[in-house]
């Protein structure tokens, strides 16, 4: 066993861990945040996307060891208490899911987006959740979700 100490969504945690068990797993199992997803344990489908000292990292090929000492958000820290991030009040808006199991992830790998490209054009959208696969979309309505939160974030940052 290893002891990690790692801050998730601002509350730190010292935990001991196998050196094996991947980053999702520690969210999942020894924190219950479960919005993190595990969908492929390949870091093909990007369900398992949080971002890691601000930075998207896919936690199913992260370990959790390599996060201590780490700053780690998960989808469940986005929000500002009950007010939804705007990417998360995009989805909702712009019909951005339907089964929603790659939500969270897609969410995470577009706030990095909009980190550093707060005015993607569609195109930049699409490059940008490249790493995330969407089975039951056309991902058409992820894009609006996306244009709608930096529409909305630009908004909020001109005022």
């Amino acid at each position: 066993m290893t002891t990690i100490t790692v801050t998730v969504n601002g509350k730190s945690y010292t935990r001991d861990v196998e050196p094996r068990t991947l980053l999702v797993h520690f969210l999942r199992e020894n924190l219950s945040l479960t919005g993190t997803h595990v969908g492929c344990d390949t870091s093909q489908c990007g369900a398992c996307v949080v971002h890691m000292d601000g930075v998207s990292v896919k936690s199913c090929t992260t370990l959790a060891v390599q996060a201590d000492g780490a700053s780690v958000t998960t989808i469940e820290g986005l929000a500002n208490g009950t007010e939804l991030h705007a990417l998360q009040e995009g989805f909702w808006e712009k019909h951005g899911l339907q089964c929603g199991y790659c939500t969270p992830g897609m969410i995470m790998s577009a706030a990095d987006l909009l980190k550093n490209n707060p005015n993607p054009t569609d195109d930049e959208i699409r490059h940008g959740l490249e790493g995330n696969l969407c089975r039951c979309t056309g991902y058409e309505n992820i894009v609006r979700a996306v244009r709608y939160a930096a529409e909305k974030m630009n908004t909020v940052n001109a005022d």
